[in-house]
């Protein structure tokens, strides 16, 4: 799926800027820079692209080939240390920093302290003491901050979320979220090592339940309310220092009760997708398996046809809604755009961010107190 994406988006960037798709309105531009040039960062220049009033300025990543790719879409200003850009960001008005996790706390300090409105993807630190210092920050600096809370932005959540509220399925009793894949260890076409950082615990924060059980953590408290931990249990079945596998029971202090399981030991390739969250009312049940499309190749014809028909007419593309599930990507970035350029906070706060590292850490706290008690 990488090589196409880049291809089509290429492809249509360039008739932008041949005048054949029309220009962005003459509005006054948000100067954007996008830091870590990995998958994510180069997803988010692309997404860029297709936003109005947004434009990519400058670049940063320690590799040349993404710097040289950053060229190559119109970015002139690249740097090879993040410290170099935020330091002297002049004309810049936001960032969007896709780093290493354990870069994250220094990078975003840096920005806020420039003035910079931030968009970080999860999580904003690896540990609750860095988050805090985060978030008392971006409260004092009043900028735009919004943490990468991408699966709310997914058409089949988003739409859970509004039928619940309309009360539907009545009052809500109970949660089940879960998603099994096979994480780190999915590699491009061309395979590349895993960055040693992932296996570090001091560095990556944790594993599987920090990578992908932190977005289900935050659905639940999308649609239950705050949370505490009731129970957790943690597997390592590749005997990694780092968890691969998790299971945690939440319950909200309106007594939503929550079930999450988590794990990257299943060999699976997109668009093969096991996750699914269900919604238990007492009046009836919302699940995604319900309104996502059910095959999701079916899905990226009808949806890749309808981007052909809209370049034909000059109109502007829906990035990645042939992935349907990647759509959210360009979604979360767009809010984000719109509540700098509308003056309106993001739906998903510093404060988010910094609960959901909150619970992250009480889950590995409780497992290594029950992990000594038994004495195993």
């Amino acid at each position: 799926m990488g090589s196409k994406y880049w291809r089509q988006y290429s492809k249509h960037l360039s008739l932008v800027k041949r005048g054949f798709l029309g220009e962005a309105n003459q509005m006054t531009e948000l100067n954007v820079g996008i830091i870590g040039l990995g998958h994510m960062g180069l997803l988010h220049i692309m997404n860029c692209l297709h936003i109005d009033d947004v434009r990519v300025v400058a670049a940063c990543d320690q590799s040349e080939g993404a710097l040289k790719r950053a060229k190559s879409l119109g970015i002139d200003n690249v740097y090879t240390d993040y410290r170099s850009l935020l330091e002297k960001p002049d004309g810049l008005d936001a960032v969007v920093i896709s780093l290493p996790n354990f870069l994250h706390y220094e990078s975003t300090m840096m920005a806020l302290k420039s003035g910079l409105n931030v968009f970080v993807e999860k999580p904003m630190a690896v540990n609750v003491k860095e988050s805090l210092e985060i978030a008392e920050l971006a409260e004092k600096t009043g900028t735009k901050f919004m943490v990468g809370h991408c699966m709310r932005f997914i058409d089949a959540i988003q739409k859970m979320k509004a039928s619940l509220e309309r009360g539907n399925i009545g009052d809500l009793v109970a949660i089940t979220i879960e998603e099994v894949y096979n994480g780190p260890f999915t590699h491009p076409l061309v395979p590349k090592p895993v960055p040693n950082w992932w296996f570090d615990p001091k560095k990556s924060g944790g594993g599987v339940l920090l990578d992908i059980g932190y977005h289900l953590i935050d659905l639940f408290r999308f649609f239950g309310g705050d949370a505490q931990v009731i129970f957790s249990c943690l597997g390592r079945r590749f005997n990694l220092p780092i968890e691969d596998d998790a299971l945690v029971i939440l319950r909200s202090s309106n007594q939503v009760k929550g079930i999450i399981n988590v794990g990257w030991y299943q060999k699976l390739v997109f668009p093969k997708y096991n996750f699914r969250l269900i919604l238990h009312g007492n009046a009836g049940y919302l699940s995604t398996e319900e309104i996502a499309p059910r095959n999701l190749y079916a899905h990226a014809i009808t949806e890749g046809t309808k981007n052909i028909f809209r370049i034909l007419v000059g109109r502007r593309i829906r990035p990645l809604s042939y992935t349907y599930y990647y759509e959210a990507y360009y979604r979360e970035l767009k809010h984000f755009f719109d509540c700098i350029k509308t003056d309106i906070k993001p739906s998903v706060s510093v404060f988010d961010g910094l609960k959901a590292v909150q619970i992250i850490e009480e889950v590995y706290n409780l497992y290594r107190k029950n992990f000594d008690i038994n004495g195993e």
